[in-house]
């Protein structure tokens, strides 16, 4: 198989001619970066570098293999790119947090240039980054994200999402699409000041473009795009990402005319209309940051955000409960005791169930959704571990190696709730639990999500109980995830027996 095959089959030849000699070129450029005490890593081949030495379906597992063999830091080369790898809870944390300044930088790639122009608060950099952050972190907790007043706006959707999964009387469906819609709606409260109804055919595809991108943008044929950009181009492998975004993009733009052509400054009802108020607020600036396009942008990442990664988590969890019944049932007996007949979960309960707590914390570690975490790269030559990392240079802080570090973990291949318990029973925090990664670009919703994460999963396990359909046992339950940006369960069909 050559290194195109590997990613692209049944291309044109002659377009594929053309596109080697143009890589050609390109790698002759590329590959000139200075490469004095750089970490080690495996000799790279003409053209292809590494790219050999990856499972195109589980990069993340070949890197790991490579950890175990060069070290905490090593050196690795996607086509004339070379990227550094950074492995391990010490190692992550170090460069993280310990040198945030010096990581602290989102990488420039094709793709993420393709789906935020270098807009928002995701893929951004400098000065427009950093306003915008601060902005948007200081907007949402007005909007009680990670307070109290967030938990009834979350308590309403999970009544509305219980009486979904009713609907079903048991019998099997795929919970895929229900839960990015009852997840969804909690951040369109924040941003647009209002939930959609499940039905709604604008939301249904607005939730499929952006699950979507997510699976696109971790794809093999997108790391073409990234590595090799002048053949993805010339084999469009990027157009279908570009056309969702096109998309996204006008939904955005269209709800921001129309929050535009009610605004009402003594009325904020959502992120939106906050900064339209900030936007008034700037115009008397020689420079700002608060434009129209900075403003699509974050609506798209914050939507991103604040819906992919939770409602995989709680697929995950889903999955996991009918995978494994004795823990489902050990937490529902844990919500019997706890939590009174007709009573809904509460942010406050959580302090009280250690084992709920510790099996919503393990769900996060085990799934390992985020495996290669969002690439950063360095503002300046950057001494690290007695390495030179050049200026430049792309650096995946790997979250893989962090949730599965076998010197931070008992079992780090297993799911083990015990991982977040001590032996009385009581939950235990693990400075090695990084999901939402750390340091400067650690996830800005953190703290909501956790809210959400412990509510709906207590709320459904209250009032149900998840198993396999009829004729599927627990062991033919896959745990072999799907490859993306997000590690997102293989399509599966779940029943929910109600707990009447």
């Amino acid at each position: 198989m050559t290194f195109i095959t590997y990613f692209v089959s049944k291309v044109d030849v002659l377009l594929c001619l053309s596109a080697c000699i143009a890589f050609l070129i390109y790698w002759l450029n590329g590959s000139k970066k200075s490469t004095r005490n750089m970490p080690p890593g495996p000799t790279p081949l003409p053209l292809i570098g590494n790219l050999h030495l990856l499972d195109r379906n589980k990069p993340y597992k070949s890197l790991m293999e490579l950890s175990e063999k060069y070290g905490d830091v090593f050196t690795v080369q996607f086509g004339p790119k070379k990227v550094v790898i950074i492995a391990g809870y010490k190692a992550v944390k170090e460069a993280l947090v310990t040198q945030a300044d010096d990581f602290g930088q989102r990488v420039d790639l094709p793709v993420f240039k393709l789906i935020s122009n270098d807009k928002g608060i995701v893929f951004s950099n400098g000065e427009s980054w950093k306003s915008t952050r601060r902005f948007t972190l200081s907007t949402l907790r007005e909007f009680g994200m990670g307070k109290k007043s967030i938990e009834e706006r979350i308590k309403d959707e999970l009544n509305a999402f219980i009486e979904n999964i009713k609907s079903h009387n048991d019998k099997p469906f795929d919970a895929t699409i229900i839960l990015n819609s009852a997840v969804s709606n909690i951040i369109c409260s924040i941003i647009f000041g209002k939930r959609f109804e499940y039905g709604d055919r604008t939301f249904i595809k607005l939730i499929e473009l952006t699950a979507e991108n997510a699976h696109l943008i971790g794809a093999p044929k997108l790391m073409l795009y990234n590595y090799f950009p002048l053949i993805g181009s010339l084999l469009g492998v990027h157009k279908k990402l570009q056309k969702n975004t096109e998309d996204l993009i006008n939904f955005a733009l269209e709800f921001i005319q129309m929050r535009r052509r009610e605004f009402d400054e003594n009325d904020i009802a959502g992120y939106i209309d906050a900064y339209l108020k900030k936007q008034k607020q700037e115009l008397t600036n020689a420079v700002t940051y608060f434009d129209d396009e900075n403003l699509v942008f974050t609506i798209l990442d914050l939507f991103a955000a604040g819906s992919e990664t939770t409602a995989t988590t709680l697929h995950w969890a889903l999955l996991l409960m009918a995978k494994y019944p004795e823990i489902q049932k050990r937490v529902q007996e844990e919500i019997r005791t706890h939590i009174k007949p007709g009573q809904m979960p509460t942010v406050d309960d959580r302090r009280s169930m250690p084992y709920t707590d510790a099996v919503i914390h393990e769900v996060q570690r085990f799934a390992n959704i985020v495996p290669l975490n969002l690439p950063h790269t360095t503002a300046n030559d950057v001494y690290f571990r007695g390495y030179c990392i050049p200026k430049g240079t792309e650096v995946i802080p790997f979250l893989t190696s962090v949730l599965y570090d076998k010197s931070q973990w008992k079992t780090p291949y297993a799911f083990n709730p015990n991982h977040f318990l001590d032996a009385s029973g009581k939950f235990v925090r693990q400075e090695a639990f990084m999901p939402f990664s750390a340091g400067r670009r650690a996830c800005v919703g953190e703290s909501l999500a956790k809210m959400e994460l412990f509510l709906f999963f207590t709320g459904l396990l209250q009032a149900f109980t998840f198993h396999p359909p009829a004729g599927v046992s627990r062991e033919d339950l896959s745990l072999d995830p799907v490859l993306g940006l997000l590690l997102t369960p293989t399509p599966h069909l779940i029943c929910a027996r109600h707990n009447s």
